[in-house]
């Protein structure tokens, strides 16, 4: 009797991978909300492992190096090292910079009123001397000052406020901190054998060719990422303390918190310079008009050198990406994620990039054209099913 079993072929298998993956893609973005409450409570539940994956990350680039220069391979004392770094750092910034900034914000707000006071007179006296209308400027510096005047409020009603109460939450939340430190401990610790493992997991559930693919994507992914945020945090640490020590050299206040303001805001690729800048400007331009107008020469010359010379030196081409995809991803992944996707989402968009230019560089070639359509010598076209066969282009 003829066996009519109908039998699921590879083919056939991804294909219904391929359509069950469309209808799964498809139910996610018309339950979008659902999906990332979900995703919203899951990742509150894993957030002390998705932390202690952070804090290994970053520490992962100095436990090599003490490794490698200090303890001739020894991997246990250069990961202590690497930590106890960590905690210096992270104890004087709690221990110098965040007290300055609060006592910077309390100033801010009880000084508001004369500033504003002084501002006008020296508005009033300009309009005097070079003839302008001093009713159209006296509009302006009022509705300039009903701004200062809600945001000085805000500071001493929300945001200190606020800061006591991350503190409380920094003590209770003790035990998460606790929990992420001791998994980054043992990820660095172990990093080799989950390596391993993740290795035997990918070979076990990918033909060789493929599971060498996917560990050559993560491998360069890991390279971009690292390259990027780790130059990043070191480029915009550098330009703090330079925006510190010039503020410092001409005499301008608040020197502390706009510093921090500058260097945090930097971590942002494109848009950081501006947006750390121009609330800084503002700030200063209560306190004294003349040093804003020198910080504003200042912050312009000082981002200059950030991104025509310190920049490139520290980062290099690490994500090879140009000027206008950069500011498309740092406008998607804001406007999804807030701050995280402003400054995780250009190294993200880099690695599908690189993805993306092999996989079109492949099929060019398989058609047997450049990327100009123009023919290929026959040596360098590639078979339909090279994608299988050929080498790895990476």
């Amino acid at each position: 009797m003829k066996n009519n079993k109908w039998q699921v072929t590879q083919n056939v298998a991804s294909h219904l991978i391929v359509v069950f993956s469309g209808i799964l893609f498809y139910l996610g973005l018309s339950n979008f909300a659902q999906v990332k409450a979900v995703a919203g409570q899951v990742f509150s539940l894993l957030s002390p492992f998705f932390i202690g994956i952070a804090i290994a990350y970053l520490l992962d680039g100095p436990a090599r190096y003490f490794q490698k220069k200090l303890f001739r391979g020894k991997r246990g004392p250069a990961v202590a090292l690497s930590f106890v770094c960590a905690l210096v750092l992270v104890g004087v910034l709690l221990g110098l910079v965040i007290p300055q900034v609060v006592q910077s914000l309390t100033t801010l707000a009880a000084g508001v009123p004369g500033y504003l006071t002084q501002l006008r007179v020296w508005i009033q006296d300009i309009s005097v001397e070079f003839g302008l209308d001093s009713a159209e400027l006296d509009k302006v510096l009022s509705s300039y000052g009903e701004m200062i005047s809600q945001a000085s409020s805000l500071i001493t009603t929300l945001v200190l406020p606020k800061l006591l109460g991350y503190g409380v939450a920094i003590g209770n939340g003790l035990v998460t901190a606790v929990t992420a430190i001791i998994s980054a401990l043992y990820m660095l610790l172990e990093k080799d054998k989950l390596i391993h493992q993740m290795h035997k997991v990918v070979y076990a559930a990918l033909p060789p060719r493929r599971g060498r693919k996917v560990l050559e994507t993560c491998s360069h992914a890991n390279e971009v990422f690292s390259g990027f945020i780790n130059g990043k945090l070191l480029d915009s640490l550098i330009i703090g303390i330079i925006c510190f020590i010039g503020m410092s050299l001409f005499r301008m206040p608040l020197a502390v918190l706009i510093s921090t303001v500058i260097g945090v805001t930097n971590v942002i690729p494109f848009f950081g310079p501006f947006i750390g800048a121009i609330p800084s400007i503002m700030i200063l331009l209560i306190f004294d008009p003349i040093k804003a107008l020198e910080f504003a020469i200042f912050v312009l010359v000082l981002q200059q050198f950030d991104g025509n010379i310190l920049g490139p030196k520290i980062l290099g081409d690490s994500t090879g990406l140009s000027a206008l995809w950069v500011l498309v991803t740092i406008i998607v992944g804001g406007g999804l994620f807030g701050f995280p996707g402003m400054v995780l989402g250009v190294p993200t968009f880099a690695v599908l990039y690189s993805l993306v230019s092999d996989w079109l560089a492949l099929a060019l070639k398989r058609r047997g054209v450049d990327e100009y359509g123009h023919p290929l010598p026959p040596e360098e076209c590639l078979p339909p099913e090279a994608e299988e066969t050929a080498p790895s282009t990476e």
